[in-house]
């Protein structure tokens, strides 16, 4: 019998400022904001907009945001990502570390925790908590994680968890998770996903020549479709409303989190929550299927302001459905492919 290779596991997700203090959500919006895979302009431009107008204008103004949201323990997502890391290590041998792509924990501390715990450590399975492929979310964490790892020259190797949109033991715990939600009376669900602006899928369109190039590209079979966000977006919904039976014109999809004035992914979340009460759909479910981990954009974006914005336009009850979160099925599923792991479900 060959032995198993001496592993750790890395948890990776986005990431919090270290308080709500406007200084320090000010360092986490520049170093967040000046990713050029989440503002895709030359450096002397992104920096410009950043830190002479972005920063500036929005720093106060996310600060008391996330103090709607921050709780005793500190950041929803650090805490959160911090739970799923110790139900997860509850059902593995392997330690298991957590990783931010901006602020802390960083990557080099998880990489030198688990050198701690496993001195001669062959490998690292390192599982990017982003369900879709996007070159701001789950390509800029892999990417970071490689230049990590290569700056210090470290010798275990690093395997990564492909996007899981479609993956059927990831619907099935996404459907799991919205059922209690289903029970009373709604009138419509809203999935509502993270924004990219539409140059972000047509830079992805890896055949150059499919993505945002007819109404219905995401329908007509492409390779494209391996890194188009709106795509496996699209294929999430299609999968986990077949899995609970929910009838097409139950539901429907939106992305929130526009920046810029650039032309973003339509239709707009906003746009939708001031809409769907006059369109008779009052009594609305909300989920956020881009984020594993609930964080400013589902509690506070989506909980607090799109509830406001859904109820002044005439809306009966809004139901947000957390995300996936800690979900037992959810840390089973982890568990299953880290222990067991198909070659397709690996990005070597």
């Amino acid at each position: 019998m060959i032995p198993k290779p001496k592993r750790g596991v890395i948890l990776m997700n986005l990431g919090s400022p270290d308080s709500t203090e406007v200084r320090d959500v000010r360092k986490y919006l520049m170093e967040f904001l000046m990713d050029e895979r989440v503002i895709d302009k030359p450096y002397l431009l992104r920096l410009l907009l950043v830190g002479g107008i972005i920063v500036p204008l929005r720093a106060k103004k996310s600060a008391e945001a996330y103090q709607t949201i921050w709780t005793k323990e500190g950041s929803p997502l650090i805490v959160l990502t911090a739970k799923l890391r110790e139900a997860l290590q509850n059902n593995i041998d392997e330690p298991v570390e957590i990783a931010m792509r901006y602020k802390n924990p960083s990557m080099l501390s998880a990489y030198e925790n688990l050198l701690k715990k496993v001195p001669d450590l062959e490998e690292i399975i390192a599982v990017p908590l982003y369900p879709h492929y996007a070159m701001s979310s789950y390509e800029t964490a892999v990417e970071y994680a490689k230049e990590v790892h290569q700056k210090q020259h470290y010798s275990f190797k690093l395997t990564f968890i492909k996007p899981y949109f479609d993956e059927p033991d990831y619907i099935n715990s996404l459907a799991e998770s919205m059922k209690p939600y289903l029970q009373g009376e709604y009138d419509h669900i809203l999935f509502s996903y993270h924004g990219l602006p539409e140059r972000h899928i047509i830079k992805g369109d890896i055949t150059g020549s499919h993505c945002l190039k007819s109404d219905n590209c995401c329908e007509v079979a492409s390779v494209a479709h391996s890194q188009c966000y709106r795509h496996q977006c699209l294929m999430t919904m299609k999968l986990v409303t077949e899995r609970l039976n929910i009838p097409k014109e139950k539901y429907s999809y939106a992305f929130q989190s526009r920046l810029g004035g650039d032309q973003w992914l339509r239709p707009y979340t906003d746009f939708r929550l001031h809409e769907l009460p006059k369109e008779g759909k009052k009594k609305l479910l909300v989920i956020c299927p881009a984020f594993i981990s609930d964080c400013l954009e589902t509690l506070e974006e989506i909980g607090i302001r799109g509830k406001e914005t859904f109820m002044e336009a005439g809306g009966e009850s809004f139901t947000f459905i957390p995300c996936i979160n800690v979900h037992p099925l959810w840390v089973n599923t982890l568990t299953k492919w880290i222990n067991n792991i198909p070659a397709t479900h690996l990005n070597l």
